[in-house]
């Protein structure tokens, strides 16, 4: 059966920001909590941190007319979290990788930062270092100078894995969404969808779903 973006009658339109309760309206975390079961929150515990702090940012840099695609990535994440740093460093990578060939100059820098910061970490974690070099050797090459300068400014720069996971990731995510959102290119609200698109995906292949529910009737409305 394909999946369509078509919301059911009963389940409150994705819109931007927090909501105090489903009448006012829900984001994508929001609803996410929703079909775990969970308190009404736009922070459940249902999905990792960083993965849930990336689709509140798309959700909110979308259009009203464009967040509705979001509509069937909700279920999928739902008990997509773990502890291990491996997480962190693929959303972070995936998210500044993306960001990097089209953000404005201004903000090419810190993210070719991030990338080089996050490259560095990889260089220890075998599951991840692979894929961590290609999505950077890909995104420097679109950005030569930002690299350089990248290479310059954090020639010395050691990050703790603590640091990395509380600031450097959120903060890497954070400038790349907000980088691909003010792009000059014209398919941006294509870009947002597919990099949450590829982030879920790709996290889901390296973490069991922890404590996730059988489908209910609510998640599968969200899915036909």
């Amino acid at each position: 059966m394909s999946r369509e973006t078509t919301v059911p009658d009963l389940v409150p339109v994705l819109s931007a920001g927090r909501h105090r309760n489903p009448r006012k309206g829900a984001c994508f975390m929001e609803m996410a909590s929703f079909l775990a079961g969970e308190r009404w929150s736009d922070h459940p515990s249902c999905t990792h941190p960083l993965l849930a702090s990336l689709a509140r940012l798309v959700n909110d840099s979308l259009g009203d007319a464009d967040r509705p695609r979001l509509v069937t990535l909700i279920p999928d994440v739902v008990g997509l979290t773990g502890t291990n740093l491996d997480l962190d460093v693929v959303i972070a990578t995936r998210a500044a990788a993306a960001a990097l060939p089209v953000a404005p100059s201004t903000r090419q820098n810190v993210l070719a930062v991030g990338l080089l910061t996050t490259q560095r970490l990889a260089a220890n974690r075998p599951t991840v270092r692979s894929e961590v070099d290609a999505l950077c050797r890909a995104a420097f090459a679109s950005a030569p100078d930002a690299h350089a300068w990248a290479e310059r400014y954090a020639r010395d720069v050691v990050v703790s894995e603590r640091t990395y996971r509380r600031q450097t990731a959120p903060h890497t995510v954070a400038y790349a969404v907000e980088g691909i959102a003010v792009a000059c290119v014209d398919d941006v609200a294509d870009r947002l969808v597919s990099l949450l698109e590829q982030t879920v995906a790709d996290v889901a292949t390296r973490v069991e779903r922890i404590g996730a529910p059988a489908p209910t009737a609510r998640a599968r409305a969200l899915t036909r």
